[in-house]
């Protein structure tokens, strides 16, 4: 795998920017101590494609004014980064890849539009692809489709922004009614607890529909887990997955919001968790199923609700790119069960190649019997 050339895309137009280039450091740094070349690719706040001119640049620097602007092509056959020169592009390819690691968190990296333009341009990529990708990215969406499937989920309702701007008073009634409180709100199509907020009542409630929709067309609402522990598992692997062992979140605050994720050093995290066996094969096979679920491959972290008697496991929600960051747990569970982060983060890029391998092998063309 030493020859492999692995590009690495962070930052973006989302609300996870900064998460995004915590995670990307890691992973940059993982990657070359197990022997990859790789190239660091940041995406800035308005969607530009930026190369460091030196390739050890931090996620930060990557981004920085003297960066060169590229683009990757929708076209198969290059896997390459181009020059842009104003409106043009050069013609002669600039950087090679063989593999693309995304390292984006949320809105067009999480969400099957950065894996759409990856797969037009036939680059084998790292993850879900477009449907896991947007599946996994819409809460709503996972949550029904696991409630199908039944898989244990915490009663939800979905409410549309347009809704809390032109009726706030029924968008209230109806949360208050269906779910009661206290409840979450969060956006649908986003993670790291951006726009997350706890609602005691309707007036708190308001507040929090008001500032979720900020960040989202489409807003989730969920009854608390009021008493539950948090745990979470880690899932490798494409059509045979395998699940870690689980970890416990233990926040500093009253939840688990992004000042308890990424600021608050207080925050702990447990692994592998306090737990039956029973139950962590319970955890284990539920995961795997979410995983299936939504035709997910490569990596996930599946989050749970585990009631304080053990005898009752809720679905939290699936995450398609979990986070990389120094305090991460998809990293910490598979280091507990066994993996060293290089050979996670390797296995990760074999299974890619795995994946765009097999996916090669199906027919692009048509030609009806009897017209040969």
């Amino acid at each position: 795998m030493a020859a492999v050339r692995v590009g690495v895309i962070f930052g973006g137009r989302s609300g996870e920017h900064e998460v995004s280039l915590m995670s990307a450091k890691f992973i940059i740094d993982t990657l070359k101590k197990a022997g990859f070349d790789v190239i660091p690719i940041g995406i800035d706040k308005k969607g530009r494609w930026l190369l460091p001119k030196n390739s050890s640049a931090l996620p930060e620097e990557a981004l920085s004014a003297d960066a060169e602007p590229v683009a990757m092509l929708p076209e198969p056959g290059t896997s390459a980064l181009v020059r842009l020169n104003g409106r043009s592009h050069d013609k002669v390819l600039y950087k090679s890849v063989d593999v693309v690691f995304p390292a984006m968190h949320g809105t067009y990296g999480e969400d099957g539009a950065l894996q759409g333009l990856l797969e037009m341009a036939d680059v084998p990529y790292v993850g879900a692809g477009v449907l896991g990708s947007a599946v996994g990215m819409d809460k709503h969406v996972q949550k029904r489709l696991f409630r199908e499937m039944g898989i244990p989920v915490l009663d939800f309702v979905m409410v549309p922004r347009s809704r809390v701007e032109k009726q706030p008073d029924a968008a209230v009634q109806q949360v208050s009614c269906e779910i009661g409180f206290p409840c979450f709100v969060k956006p649908c199509n986003l993670g790291s607890s951006v726009g997350v907020n706890k609602a005691l009542d309707r007036v708190q409630l308001l507040e929090a529909l008001r500032e979720a929709a900020l960040y989202d067309r489409k807003i989730l609402v969920e009854r608390a887990a009021v008493g539950y522990r948090e745990i979470e598992v880690s899932v490798l692997g494409n059509d045979e997955p395998i699940v870690s062992l689980p970890g416990e979140i233990l926040p500093a605050r009253e939840f688990y919001d992004y000042t308890a994720k990424y600021l608050d050093e207080r925050s702990r995290t447990e692994v592998p968790a306090d737990l039956r066996k029973e139950v962590v094969e319970k955890i284990q096979y539920l995961a795997k199923q979410c995983f299936l679920t939504i035709d997910c491959c490569g990596m996930a972290r599946v989050d749970f609700f585990v009631s304080r008697d053990q005898h009752t496991v809720l679905v939290n929600e699936i995450n398609t790119i979990p986070g990389f960051t120094r305090i991460s747990m998809y990293p910490k569970m598979w280091e507990a069960s066994g993996l060293s982060y290089p050979e996670l983060l390797t296995k990760l890029v074999e299974l890619a190649l795995e994946r765009h391998q097999d996916k090669n092998r199906r027919l692009t063309d048509y030609t009806p019997s009897g017209y040969l």
